[in-house]
């Protein structure tokens, strides 16, 4: 059976509810599904962040999100994944980021949750742009993320 794989980037809000709605839908093979919803902070340190501009390249975003999610179902037995991110202007308390991993069990599905998230942290083409006390600034790439992503290789 082909698992059905949802990925979209929007500049829209998404809800929760309705995209858990939506993937378990008259499915009984779904034992577990793990959400992961990651918002707009309105600090970083100690300074206050207004606004965070999400940008990416149209096409190569979602092949790269893609490719992931088959990996995810490849080393899990996921029954389906949903994966929502947002572009454009956001403020803090917007949603950002979603990840749905179902599965008949839990384990699978929280480890494909966080694998997708290590990777849309540490490198999917998204580019960030904070703005604080009116200046705006490209956010760089932390190490934590790097390495929460490296624990993950095959190799």
């Amino acid at each position: 059976m082909t698992v059905p794989v949802t990925i979209r980037i929007q500049e829209a809000d998404f809800n929760l509810a309705a995209e858990t709605s939506a993937m378990t839908k008259d499915r009984t093979d779904i034992g577990a599904v793990v959400s992961f919803t990651g918002l707009c902070r309105g600090f970083e340190g100690d300074d206050t962040v207004t606004a965070l501009t999400l940008e990416h390249y149209p096409g190569m975003a979602e092949e790269e999100i893609q490719r992931h999610a088959d990996e995810a179902v490849e080393r899990w037995p996921i029954t389906a994944l949903t994966i929502i991110h947002r572009v454009g202007r956001l403020v803090p308390g917007d949603n950002i980021v979603l990840v749905l991993a179902a599965s008949a069990h839990r384990q699978a599905a929280f480890a494909a949750a966080e694998f997708l998230m290590d990777y849309l942290k540490a490198n999917a083409p998204f580019w960030k742009r904070e703005e604080r006390s009116g200046e705006s600034r490209w956010v760089e790439a932390h190490s934590r993320d790097d390495a929460a992503m490296a624990r993950w290789s095959k190799d």
